[in-house]
This record gives C-alpha cells, sequence and structure tokens, in this order.
C-alpha cells in the first residue's frame, strides 16, 4: 500500500521539476538574442565617411634612371696608304687641335710614282703647246685664200684638242699621287685628346683589315659628353626637347652635374621597349669620363591639367583599380587608370566629372551601391 501511494507522487514531482527548467531555459535565452539582434543592427548602419571634391591640377614627379656618360665624338684613326711610321708626335692622354700632324709615314713608291707622274706631265704640255702653236698657224694661213684647205685646219684642231685632253688626264693623274702622299700625314680630325694608341715608329701602317689589325690612335672628344638614357615607354611623353636634366656619378657622389635633352630617338627599341634618350653634357673641367655610369634624375612635369587624387582614395583590387564616388549618397565604384605619382598624390583617368565626391580612405568594404553616410 504505501509503494502505491509513493509512485504516483514521485511522477509529479518530476513533470513540476521540467517545467520549472523549461521555464528558466526561456527567461535565460530570450535576453540575449534580444542583445545579438541590437548589436547586428548597430554594425550595419553606415559610419560617417571623409569625401572630397575632384579637382583638375599639373602634378610635377621625376623618375629615377641609370644613364651612360659616352663621347661626344670617337673615331679609330687609320693610314689611309700603307706604310711605315717615320715619326709620332703625340701619345695617349696628348690634348690636340683639329689639324694637328700626329704621326709622319714615309712610302718609297709614293715617291717614285709621284716623280713618274710630274714627268708624263710635264712631256704632254711640251706636246700641247706644239700642237696649239701649229694650229694657230694653220688658221693663219688658211685666210689666204688656196694656201691652206679647210681640213687641213680641222686635222690641226683636232690633234690640238686631243692633247689638251691628254695633258688634263696628266695632271689629275699627278693630283691623284700627290693626295695620297698627303695621307701619309695623319692628322686630327677634331680637337680631343687621344685615348689610344697601337703603333710605334717603324710599325708597319695601313688601312683597316690591310696591314692594320687595331687603328693607329683613337681620338676622343672630351669637353663634350652625350648622357645616354633609356626612357621606358610608359613615361616617353613626358620628356620634351630642351628638358633639363640633372645626374650624379659614384666619382663625385656629393657634385650634381647638368643638361638638356638634345635628341630624341623617335622609337622605341624592340627588346627593352624604351626609347634612346640624349643629353648634351658641357665638361669643360674634364671631370668626367666617358664610360662613367649616372645616376639620372629626370623631370616629369604633366604637360595638361588631369584629375589628381590621394593615393589613399584608389583601390588596387584583383577585379581592377577603382575610386569610390558618392551620388545618391550611394557608393559608385569607378574604374580608372593611373598615370604619374608624387608624394601622396596620384593621377587618374576614368569617367569622372570635376566635382564629383569622392571618398578619401577608399577600401574594398565598401560595397558598390552600399549606402554612405
Amino acid at each position: 500500500m504505501k509503494r502505491l501511494i509513493n509512485k504516483p507522487v514521485r511522477s509529479l514531482l518530476a513533470v513540476i521539476g521540467s517545467l520549472l527548467l523549461a521555464s528558466t531555459l526561456t527567461n535565460c535565452h530570450s535576453p540575449e538574442s534580444k542583445a545579438e539582434s541590437t548589436e547586428t543592427e548597430t554594425v550595419e548602419a553606415p559610419a560617417a565617411t571623409d569625401v572630397f571634391s575632384l579637382k583638375k591640377g599639373k602634378l610635377s614627379s621625376s623618375l629615377q634612371i641609370p644613364g651612360e656618360l659616352v663621347a661626344f665624338r670617337d673615331v679609330d684613326i687609320y693610314a689611309k696608304v700603307s706604310g711605315f711610321i717615320k715619326s709620332l708626335n703625340v701619345d695617349v692622354g696628348s690634348e690636340v687641335k683639329q689639324g694637328q700632324l700626329l704621326a709622319l709615314a714615309e712610302a718609297p713608291e709614293l715617291s717614285a710614282q709621284l716623280t713618274s707622274a710630274d714627268s708624263r706631265l710635264k712631256a704632254q704640255e711640251a706636246v700641247s703647246i706644239g700642237s696649239k702653236a701649229n694650229y694657230e698657224r694653220v688658221l693663219e694661213a688658211s685666210k689666204f685664200s688656196g694656201a691652206v684647205s679647210k681640213n687641213d685646219v680641222d686635222l690641226a684642231l683636232a690633234k690640238r684638242n686631243a692633247d689638251m685632253a691628254q695633258m688634263e688626264a696628266a695632271k689629275s693623274g699627278y693630283r691623284e699621287v700627290a693626295d695620297l702622299k698627303k695621307y701619309l700625314e695623319i692628322r686630327a680630325p677634331f680637337n680631343g685628346i687621344i685615348s689610344a694608341r697601337n703603333a710605334s715608329t717603324g710599325a708597319y701602317i695601313g688601312p683597316s683589315g690591310k696591314g692594320s689589325e687595331f687603328p693607329l690612335f683613337v681620338l676622343t672628344e672630351q669637353k663634350r659628353l652625350r648622357l645616354v638614357i633609356l626612357v621606358p615607354e610608359a613615361y616617353t611623353g613626358y620628356v620634351g626637347q630642351n628638358d633639363a636634366v640633372s645626374f650624379t656619378v659614384k666619382t663625385f657622389p656629393d657634385k650634381k652635374f647638368t643638361g638638356q635633352v638634345k635628341r630624341l630617338s623617335g622609337a622605341l627599341d624592340k627588346r627593352l621597349r624604351a626609347e634612346r634618350v640624349e643629353v648634351d653634357v658641357l665638361n669643360n673641367d674634364k671631370k668626367l669620363l666617358p664610360g662613367m655610369v649616372a645616376e639620372v634624375t629626370l623631370p616629369l612635369p604633366t604637360k595638361t591639367s588631369t584629375f589628381i587624387v590621394p593615393k589613399s582614395a584608389v583601390v588596387n583590387s584583383t577585379t581592377g583599380v577603382f575610386v569610390i564616388r558618392v551620388k545618391d549618397h550611394k557608393a559608385e565604384w569607378v574604374p580608372v587608370k593611373k598615370g604619374l605619382d608624387a608624394d601622396d598624390k596620384i593621377e587618374v583617368f576614368g569617367q569622372l566629372t570635376e566635382g564629383d565626391q569622392l571618398i578619401t580612405a577608399a577600401n574594398e568594404e565598401i560595397r558598390d551601391g552600399s549606402p554612405v553616410k
């Protein structure tokens, strides 16, 4: 009888306990859900965003690029005719003037040829003088009726003309040998410095490949140099004639040299995709040497006004490059292309209008079409 009474009581107590536990769990869960919901709503609310008004301007930047100094003029001097060096008047490091005698060579066969040509010329001059005198006598006699026939006059004239032509040929042959003999005097073609010498007194010399493997002298113009730089394709539009350029060299790291752009190749190197640009550099003190490597600062001023924005306004993402424009309180991604940059500013090109409101600190988290406060 005691067991029958206790079993229903235990069942009733178990039901009451279950109801109390469920009520407690429900009360504990409801405030947490409300807190999470409120927190989610706070995150989704747009925060205040800094914007600026888009304007046009000119951006001045510069490009650091290596260059090479080369001689303005540099020439290998060979002998025009074969012979032997009789005397050398200069050596490596000698400064020479245009037309100065550098070396004197001798060629006995040329002297013999000149003497022979002179003899032929004198003989032909004598023949020409005789033919001319004979023609004049025949012509004078023809004035008297029946003394000389017209045919004799024509023959005398033809003989005179032929002998005169032979004399001119003899003169030309003499001048040719005389000019060749002048080439035994090796002279400087321009002002410069002898940077190499490859022969000594008594050495056999001749034209390139015909007695001379190396040039007799190398003459270099040192007081004026060319600074050769290769400008990448992206920057060729910013380089113009007479632009000022500054550079330094390792030999004088604390000294800045200047020059002017004088020549642009007008074409891109097919391998490097760059344009050859030459800068004229005055080097009167001869501190700079051909072959030096220079660190060049090439100014890159924009030619026209363009849109200039802070670098922080440009987003570089995997989908492309863009700025974020605020329109009707909503974000709008505008694809752009970048141009020159300097300090914290950069040029941009795209479907933009002056006065557009752009976000100063743009990022991918500001989605296209999302509300902007």
